[in-house]
């Protein structure tokens, strides 16, 4: 049985480099995205040093999402003000995403046609290589 008097178990944090090893995102990027607004502003020590709890790391992880997927700085900062704001914005947030997916979905089409045009121009070239007579190279 739990004792009434127990203090509660504070959520394990992380440094901020210990977030920038494990995002991949310097100390220094990941002070931007909170002066940017990406990111609300992290919980501090009593040294003023940045602990981030688990959420601030999910929420960073679909930060780089988004940015991995093409989104630029401003869609995300406008996607992070309308989390911000709470549930009245799940329409818009949706709608973001919804216009974002089809943007990413249009680019990747693109990069299937090219990457189909790249490996055409590479089986033209590798033809034009077996058609080529062997020649003896001098032992």
């Amino acid at each position: 049985m739990a004792d009434g008097n127990a203090l509660p178990q504070r959520e394990p944090t992380l440094t901020i480099a210990q977030v920038a090893e494990r995002t991949g995102l310097s100390p220094d990027a990941l002070r931007y995205y909170e002066r940017a607004g990406l990111i609300e502003r992290v919980g501090r020590t009593t040294g003023n040093q940045r602990r981030y709890a688990a959420a601030d790391l999910a929420w960073l992880e679909f930060l780089l999402r988004l940015r991995e997927t093409g989104m630029p700085i401003s869609g995300m900062q406008h996607y992070a003000q309308l989390r911000a704001v709470g549930d009245a914005t799940v329409v818009d947030r949706l709608a973001l995403l919804r216009e974002h997916r089809r943007d990413l979905a249009a680019r990747i089409h693109s990069l299937q046609r090219n990457a189909t045009a790249l490996d055409n121009k590479i089986d033209h070239y590798e033809q034009l290589l077996d058609e080529q007579p062997e020649t003896d190279t001098p032992a």
